[in-house]
Parts: C-alpha cells; sequence; structure tokens
C-alpha cells in the first residue's frame, strides 16, 4: 500500500469511505465470536457500485487481495482478513439503499449492505413477506445472506437464499461489473451464473445487489410448543404436521431439555411453557395469507390426534400474538445464552431429514464415549434436516480435543449422505475439514472455477481453499 495508493482510495471513496488508523480499523478486523482476528491496509467503505468496481480495479492493479465484509455475524470467519495484513477490507455498510420494489412481480431489488431486517420492513410496507429469518436479522446484511446462502427458520416453506433469489450484480475480481438484477422466474438462456457466487463466501466475485423474491404476507400465523419422550417421535410429528396443514408448516424447530434449561439459567425471566419437563420439545407455526384460513382448529384437531397417538406428551397453543412472541424468545435466548456456558464446540450439520433422528442419537453417543460427561445441545431447524449439534463441557480442556470432536461429528453426518455446513459456510473454521468430505472431483472443479474468475487469487484469501485460494 503505497501513500498514493492511499490517497487514490481517499479520493474516490471520499472521508467517510476510508479507514486507515489502527484503532478505528479494529472493530472490523474481528469474528463475532473472538475466534478469529485479522489485519487490514485499511478497511474501505464504498457507497455505490461504481466505488466499489473502482476499488477493485485500483486494488487488482497493485495485485492486493480484497476481503469482502458485510455485517459480520458470520461464525466461521469468513469474513475476517488474513493475520499477515497484506489484504484490504471491503465493508458495504455504506450501500444500503432499498433500488426498487414491485409489488406485482413480487419482487424487491436491494444493496447488498442493507440489513435484513430493514428489508423485511420494506416488504411488509408493500404488504408483502421477505420471508428469510434469523437470530442476526437486525445486524447481519443481504450481501452476507447471500455469501453464506443463509437459511433459517422458514426454509423448510421458502428455501434458502438460493431459491429466493432471481438476480445479482457482482463486482469481479478485476473490477468489472456483472448486472443482471433481472426479477424473471424463468430464464433458459445458458448457465444460471447467479448461483456461481451464492454461498461461494466472497471468493469469486463481491455481490453489490440482488433482486429478491417476495411473498403475500401471512394473515393468520398459529405457534404451539410440544413436549416429546423421543427425538423419533418429532421426526414423525414434523411428517404429520406437513400433511394435516395442506403444507402450511412455515418453522419447525427441535430443542432438547438442555436448551431450555440453559436459557432459563441465564435469563431468568424465561418459563418453561409447560407444567412438566420433558425429553424433547417442538415449536412449530402454522402460516396462511388467508385471514379466514381455519387454521386454528386444523391446529387443535392436528394436536389431538398426535396426542392420542402418543406422539406429544403435552404441549400449548399460543394464545394472542404476545404469547406467540414469548415462545419464540425462549428458542431465541437458548442461542444467546449458551456465550455463557463454560465450553462450547458448534457444528452446523444437514443430513436427509430422514437421517435427523439418527443422526442425533449416534453423533450424541460418540460424543459421550468420547468424553464422558459431555452434555449435548443438538437443536435446529429439521423440518430442513439442518441440526445445530453442539457439546457443552464444564471443562474448558474440553476445547483442546475439538478437532477430534469435529471428525466424529462429521464422519456420522457424512455417513448419512449429510454435510459439515448447512447453512454457516466454510471460512476458516471448516476449511482443513472440506477435503475429507469433498470427494476430489468436486474440489477440482472448484478450484478451477475460482482460477477462472480471480486468476490472481486476490478475492477473500484463505477461505473455503488454502492460503493462496488456489485449491491445492
Amino acid at each position: 500500500m503505497t501513500d498514493a495508493l492511499l490517497a487514490g482510495f481517499k479520493a474516490l471513496l471520499g472521508p467517510e469511505g476510508v479507514i486507515d488508523a489502527a484503532p478505528d480499523m479494529a472493530p472490523y478486523l474481528t469474528e463475532t465470536r473472538g475466534l478469529y482476528r485479522g489485519r487490514a491496509l485499511a478497511v474501505l467503505r464504498p457507497a455505490s457500485t461504481r466505488e466499489v468496481a473502482e476499488a477493485m480495479r485500483m486494488a487488482a492493479a497493485h495485485k492486493i487481495p480484497i476481503v469482502p465484509q458485510g455485517g459480520n455475524t458470520g461464525l466461521c470467519g469468513g469474513a475476517v482478513p488474513p493475520s499477515d495484513g497484506r489484504a484490504i477490507l471491503l465493508n458495504l455498510a455504506r450501500m444500503n439503499r432499498v433500488r426498487s420494489l414491485d409489488p406485482i412481480n413480487y419482487t424487491i431489488t436491494v444493496d447488498a449492505g442493507c440489513i435484513l431486517a430493514e428489508v423485511q420492513r420494506a416488504a411488509e410496507g408493500a404488504d408483502r413477506l421477505f420471508p428469510l429469518s434469523l437470530g442476526a436479522e437486525g445486524s447481519c446484511q443481504i450481501g452476507g445472506n447471500l455469501s453464506t446462502n443463509a437459511g433459517g427458520i422458514a426454509v423448510l416453506r421458502y428455501g434458502t437464499m438460493r431459491e429466493l433469489t432471481l438476480g445479482l450484480e457482482v463486482v469481479l475480481a478485476d473490477g468489472s461489473v456483472w448486472e443482471a438484477l433481472r426479477g424473471l422466474r424463468k430464464d433458459n438462456t445458458g448457465y444460471d451464473l447467479k448461483q456461481l457466487f451464492i454461498g461461494a463466501e466472497g471468493t469469486l466475485g463481491l455481490i453489490t445487489a440482488a433482486t429478491l423474491k417476495l411473498f403475500p404476507r401471512p394473515r393468520e400465523i398459529e405457534t404451539a410448543f410440544l413436549g416429546l419422550a423421543r427425538v423419533e417421535d418429532a421426526m414423525a410429528l414434523l411428517a404429520k404436521a406437513r400433511s394435516a396443514s395442506g403444507d402450511q408448516l412455515t418453522a419447525f424447530e427441535l430443542i432438547p431439555r438442555l436448551g431450555l434449561e440453559i436459557a432459563r439459567r441465564h435469563s431468568p425471566d424465561i418459563r418453561d411453557p409447560l407444567g412438566s419437563p420433558h425429553d424433547w420439545y417442538v415449536l412449530l407455526e402454522f402460516s396462511s395469507s388467508s385471514p379466514r384460513s381455519g387454521l386454528r382448529d386444523m391446529l387443535e384437531t392436528f394436536l389431538e390426534a398426535t396426542l392420542q397417538d402418543g406422539l406429544i406428551e403435552d404441549g400449548v397453543v399460543a394464545s394472542s400474538v404476545a404469547s406467540a412472541r414469548a415462545l419464540w424468545r425462549l428458542r431465541e435466548e437458548m442461542v444467546e445464552a449458551q456465550k455463557f456456558e463454560a465450553a462450547m464446540i458448534k457444528h452446523d450439520i444437514s443430513v436427509p431429514v430422514s437421517g435427523v433422528a439418527s443422526f442425533i442419537k449416534d453423533a450424541a453417543a460418540a460424543a459421550r464415549a468420547a468424553v464422558p460427561g459431555i452434555r449435548v445441545l443438538a437443536f435446529g431447524h429439521v423440518g430442513d434436516g439442518n441440526i445445530h449439534f453442539n457439546l457443552c463441557g464444564d471443562d474448558p480442556a474440553m476445547l483442546a480435543r475439538q478437532d477430534e470432536l469435529n471428525r466424529l461429528t462429521h464422519d456420522i453426518a457424512a455417513r448419512l449422505g449429510g454435510s459439515i455446513s448447512a447453512e454457516h459456510g466454510i471460512g476458516l473454521l471448516k476449511r482443513a475439514e472440506l477435503p475429507h468430505y469433498k470427494s476430489p472431483i468436486e474440489l477440482a472443479l472448484m478450484a478451477r472455477v475460482k482460477r477462472a474468475l480471480d486468476p490472481d487469487c486476490l478475492l477473500n484469501p484463505g477461505k473455503i481453499f488454502d492460503s493462496d485460494n488456489r485449491g491445492r
């Protein structure tokens, strides 16, 4: 980074667009959990696609790597620059415009720096729904959601960001701009290039805008919290819930007793919704865009039948919007409260829905055999096969065995035809694991794509692939 180049960035981006003082850069250089910390030549904060493109051209001319960053809420270190300090961090927070909203076409086009909750509110203002919903939705950004192919609680009904995206605008490694913000449901004119960049964690191009799908707003929502004896019963309940609701099941969250106990321990105002403890719980939601869908009667009939069948032991149905929010808050606080447990090893697994119960039982047994006394916190969006399989221990020395426990967990997921990353990405955290679970031909194809789009390996170095991102 020469003085002339730094001056060029400042001339291009203005006084708010460049941060080069170490204390001011520090908040941008640390991963949200504090697991990774990097260094950077400078933090660039462009306010438009033109500024991103010109900054990328300038960096490419000097062979300086670029690390893109959105809300920096990721859990795999994907938005942290390398520790060698040779890269520039490019933060998109200033690119936060809603460019257009077409209620007839059910689409919204937004800058990559738009916060997810703001996109949800913009859609709601047009009497539409943008269904992606995450715990970090108040701070995560659309560009990061796209780069990690975010899922969240409503994937069962609406799909991941791959399914929710119709078009993209992307700045490539050399600063050229691919503009394809099309609102088309059908476009069979060659390769679907946008899918290359969704889930690529900024290693192939820098997403600057997206055209996203909208849906009718739900007019009727019914929420229930159910107690169960076995995890197998939860998966049987899922199949029956989809059929009984006419596939109007929006969310199906699995919660173990340990999760409820952790939430109550660290959030005293959280109460057990049921009168007695159960080994497992399901938080489910039915929704309909019709205000007279009869969902309440449908849900009550469904619960009566499953109670008689022995699939559930007890349950409560939310009687108001406030009581529904209280049930969802329990799910959210369970995640937040994990920060206060002594030691925690986290996994983001997906398996076929038919394999969820087998994975949880087998992986829990393997973890307990390896570390007697370990506590298993298996929860998540199991309606789409996603399990957050977290391991808790009172002895921080457990963390020294993380690689061993990761391999045990990932091997079981792979045996069941699953993935080691359902919705969090690879980043730095799982880079060493990837070669064990991707076939040589898959890795070779990924490396070819990387070299074709980023021949100098300047985009987000060290993420997904090895340190130079060439996939060797």
